[in-house]
């Protein structure tokens, strides 16, 4: 039985990731600064500032997936969230690989290309937006998300760990389904995330699908599912939010993500299988 350690496993995408890992059959531990709901493995409570603290954590640990984070911006002072981003994330990665630890998932985001958060209205270069795209955030969390991809080739390079980071869209966990009739059919909610989304149980194999999967180096994946979340068409949201902006369609649908997720497919063997529109009732 291999052993992962899930930071954050108490926080909103944790749960579906460690049930993911326990079912599969791993030793999960779950190392967070409070105790989850539902116990579904050991709970470490662990300040992740703490380079000590960390290694305490991850010893006898055969992979580690960070999801522990400040969640988004503004809801902090700015340093704040750079600070705890960043420098938990360093601190993982540095005693994953101190430990000789070979594989690390961390979380990553689509506020890393700047138009989620953006004061300046910042649009799309292109959509559907994939991992090539620029990434231009006015933000300290979106800046903390690059940085820490950087930290992630940067070990990549000294020790050869692999470490994948996952540029996920926003995560709906079930319950929130219920909310999702209220905003299907405004185009202008939502658009600042190109209306994008990923259940978390399909982020949760992904990231087991990180782990198990050999020879990916240093690499970042945008994670989504294949629709957006919206009743109107992909081209017509485009036209009615972004004329200007050029829309390059993928063959998903007339409802297609715009946050290209073919990378993640290909090199996960992965498929997104739950899409809002089989959970929710009168669109």
């Amino acid at each position: 039985m291999k052993k992962v350690v899930v930071t954050g496993g108490s926080g909103l995408l944790g749960p579906s990731v460690v049930r993911e890992f326990v079912e599969r059959g791993y030793e999960v531990v779950n190392a967070d600064i409070k105790h989850p709901q539902e116990a579904l493995c050991k709970t470490v409570i662990t300040n992740l500032e703490d380079l000590g603290e960390v290694h305490g954590v991850l010893a006898g640990a055969d992979a580690v997936v960070h999801l522990a984070a400040i969640p988004v911006a503004y809801s902090h002072p700015n340093e704040v969230t750079f600070r705890n981003n960043v420098l938990t994330t360093y601190n993982i990665l540095e005693a994953a690989a101190n430990l000789g630890i070979k594989k690390a998932v961390i979380s990553s985001s689509e506020s890393s290309y700047g138009i989620v958060f953006s004061k300046q209205d910042l649009e799309p270069t292109y959509v559907p937006v994939d991992e090539a795209h620029p990434q231009l955030p006015e933000d300290s969390y979106g800046l903390s998300k690059i940085v820490n991809e950087e930290t992630a080739k940067m070990i990549n390079r000294r020790t050869g760990m692999q470490v994948v980071s996952m540029r996920l869209g926003n995560v709906i966990t079930p319950e929130m389904y219920k909310k999702f009739s209220s905003f299907v059919k405004d185009p202008e909610l939502r658009k600042t995330i190109l209306w994008s989304y990923i259940d978390s149980r399909d982020a949760a194999v992904a990231f087991r699908k990180a782990v198990e999967t050999d020879g990916l180096g240093a690499v970042a994946l945008n994670i989504s599912a294949d629709d957006t979340s919206m009743d109107i068409p992909s081209k017509q949201l485009m036209e009615v939010c972004f004329p200007n902006v050029a829309f390059r369609p993928n063959d998903l649908g007339e409802f297609e993500t715009l946050l290209c997720n073919k990378k993640a497919k290909e090199l996960l063997n992965w498929q997104p299988v739950h899409q809002w529109r089989n959970y929710v009732k009168n669109k």
